[in-house]
């Protein structure tokens, strides 16, 4: 019988480096939704797609598709067979993943591999709606956070360490843009689960988070 943790929050909030990081060392498999949103998102762009409306966004969706590989234990996510896994982080490919996420084809498109690897095998999901709606059984269920005011300088020191000079006004004011369309979509809105456990990361180091996690999980 396989173990399910869904790990939910808005962007920023540090989902996947802690997913990574309890995957890691509870032998688990990590599977980043997020990435393959991003891995739609990017496509689409490619596709010259960005200011496309819904319906012509599901007539094409068809085209894209995305599977994961763990090769020397990292996740590697594939598009049409071309690993894309480096071209998925960026602000534009993220802000066309918010707007498309909501989109009801592109959710059905990815919720079948979800769920499948779920069923099969012990697996940390992160997300905006996996307690909710992907993963609505899981074992364990974690709604992570952390102040806009956090999650901005976090991506900015990112940014920075890329070599890269960010605007830390532009990003706050992109994520206090991204959590409302996530919130107020009308598909699987972003929102804590009933039987979620709140974990606030503002202040813990990621070390302490992965540990208030497992504090839970006991």
């Amino acid at each position: 019988m396989s173990i399910n943790v869904a790990i939910d929050g808005p962007a920023g909030a540090g989902k996947s480096t802690i997913a990574k990081k309890l995957a890691k060392d509870l032998d688990y498999i990590y599977v980043d939704t997020g990435a393959m949103y991003r891995a739609l998102a990017y496509f689409l762009i490619k596709k010259g797609m960005e200011n496309s409306s819904e319906e012509q966004v599901s007539e094409i969706i068809s085209q894209a598709q995305v599977s994961i590989q763990y090769e020397n234990n990292q996740q590697q996510v594939y598009l049409n067979g071309e690993n894309v896994t480096a071209y998925l982080r960026t602000e534009e490919v993220g802000n066309m993943a918010s707007k498309t996420s909501a989109y009801k084809a592109v959710r059905a498109h990815l919720l079948a591999l979800q769920q499948e690897l779920a069923q099969s095998n012990n697996v940390i999901m992160d997300g905006r709606d996996i307690g909710t709606c992907v993963l609505p059984h899981a074992d364990y269920k974690i709604y992570l956070t952390a102040s806009v005011e956090t999650r901005a300088k976090r991506r900015f020191d990112e940014l920075v360490e890329k070599g890269e000079t960010p605007d830390y006004d532009k990003i706050a004011k992109d994520i206090e843009e991204r959590d409302y369309r996530d919130m107020h979509r009308e598909i699987a809105p972003l929102k804590k689960a009933e039987d979620a456990h709140l974990v606030d990361s503002s202040n813990l180091s990621i070390e302490e988070v992965v540990q208030a996690i497992k504090d839970i999980m006991k």
